[in-house]
């Protein structure tokens, strides 16, 4: 969330960042709800001060032996006035914040300005695709030769979308989010944090979820309780209300399944595991000083690209612009993985510096160094998600005889297997 105080004194730049982000948003609404509030405060003030003064004259009429009853109706008047003001005042803050919830946040400078994932910029590239003698197979058509996932049973039991993974699928799968895991907490510095799968609208609302994209999330009927979409939700709201006493940066680490309905992508990318409602993945996330947040942004892209690399899959960093940022980041970087089966680049990491949007609308604070207390800076980035690593994992090393060599850093975590082989019958 924006601070009021911020959209109050510079609304150029926010009514800017809202063009640049091609937002339809009232922010004359806002503004007018603001001023008509702070106009309120002023006048309950004003009233305050004058039943003060009344009273005082009520007491200075009665050691006088005076009749104050009109002194007295004068007083009860100004308590109903300033009463039903407070009243008014209550609806007008509601309003304000409910407003404000849907402001997104305003890009940092250094966010190249577009209007849509056409004009996203491609920062650096990393290893160079295969060259195939023939058409690489898709995932789907591999996995089921290796038997590595059942999707037809796990539609029958759950619907399109939740992926089944079983023998040596279902131990690949363990194993990435274990290699995963050892890298961030072993080299990189990460605390491991196994948090709930269910959290409460407070929780994602301070991270930016709701309300904006209710219809994206999965919620429980009768409880106030959504699965996370993100381990990002847990983690970040790990420190919600509170005042940090430990140094910054805490850099935390988990894996979750999140779980999301993906409402406004009906029709795309159906098959296999590219676009699914229940996806496992490690997730990052950061607490850092403002002054520092956007060198820990560079740090915390490096972790994620750290294990591609390891897994020797070619991918590209992009810097997304104006038009294809998230809702609460100032700047993100997508890492995006070759697929030849799929022909095409996939997403397998967005690392995002929300520097302190989601902070305000949790409530997350620290003491800087002259003991003012102020919102921290929060960064989060996959690190990885894992339907899309195996997608390129199995499409980038699959053989002509239909088996996938592992690469050599997998090894360990698969009881040294190197290959997969294709099953009997496939």
């Amino acid at each position: 969330m924006l601070d009021i105080k911020f959209v109050r004194e510079h609304p150029d730049i926010v009514r800017t960042a809202l063009e640049q982000r091609g937002c339809d948003f009232d922010l004359d609404g806002l503004l007018e709800t603001d001023r008509a509030w702070r106009a309120a405060v002023t006048e309950v003030e004003r009233l305050k001060g004058l039943r003060n003064s009344r009273s005082k004259e009520i007491g200075r009429l009665r050691a006088q032996g005076a009749d104050t009853a009109a002194a007295q109706a004068e007083v009860r008047r100004i308590g109903e006035e300033i009463a039903a003001l407070e009243e008014r005042l209550r609806t007008l803050e509601a309003d304000r914040d409910r407003r404000l919830l849907l402001l997104p946040n305003v890009p940092h400078a250094s966010t190249p300005v577009g209007r849509s994932a056409a004009d996203n910029v491609v920062v650096r590239t990393w290893g160079t695709p295969r060259a195939f003698p023939y058409d690489p197979r898709p995932h789907w058509e591999i996995g089921e030769r290796l038997g590595l996932f059942d999707l037809p049973r796990a539609a029958r039991m759950s619907g399109a979308g939740f992926p089944l993974f079983r023998g040596v699928g279902a131990r690949l799968r363990r194993a990435l989010i274990r290699f995963m895991l050892d890298i961030h907490t072993r080299e990189h510095g990460y605390v491991e944090v196994a948090p709930p799968y269910l959290v409460t609208s407070a929780a994602m609302t301070g991270t930016g979820q709701l309300p904006r994209l209710a219809d994206d999330m999965y919620r429980l009927a009768d409880e106030d309780l959504y699965l996370i979409p993100t381990a990002e939700v847990p983690l970040t709201n790990l420190y919600r209300e509170e005042v940090i006493s430990v140094p910054l940066p805490i850099c935390l680490t988990a894996y979750s399944p999140c779980f999301r309905r993906e409402a406004g992508a009906a029709g795309r990318d159906t098959r296999g595991l590219i676009r699914v409602h229940q996806f496992d993945k490690v997730e990052l996330v950061r607490f850092a000083e403002p002054g520092r947040s956007y060198e820990e942004l560079e740090l915390l892209v490096s972790h994620a690209e750290a294990v591609l690399r390891r897994l020797e899959l070619p991918y590209r960093v992009v810097s997304l612009c104006t038009g294809d940022l998230s809702f609460a980041a100032a700047k993100c970087y997508d890492i995006e993985l070759w697929a030849p089966g799929h022909n095409g680049w996939l997403e397998v990491s967005s690392c995002s510096n929300f520097e302190d949007f989601q902070a305000r609308r949790a409530g997350i604070r620290f003491r800087t160094q002259d003991g003012r207390l102020a919102c921290v800076h929060t960064l989060n980035g996959s690190g990885v998600a894992l339907p899309r690593l195996l997608v390129a994992l199995l499409e980038n090393n699959q053989q002509a005889d239909g088996a996938v060599e592992l690469p050599a850093a997998l090894h360990p975590y698969m009881e040294g297997q190197a290959r997969l082989e294709p099953v009997a019958g496939s």
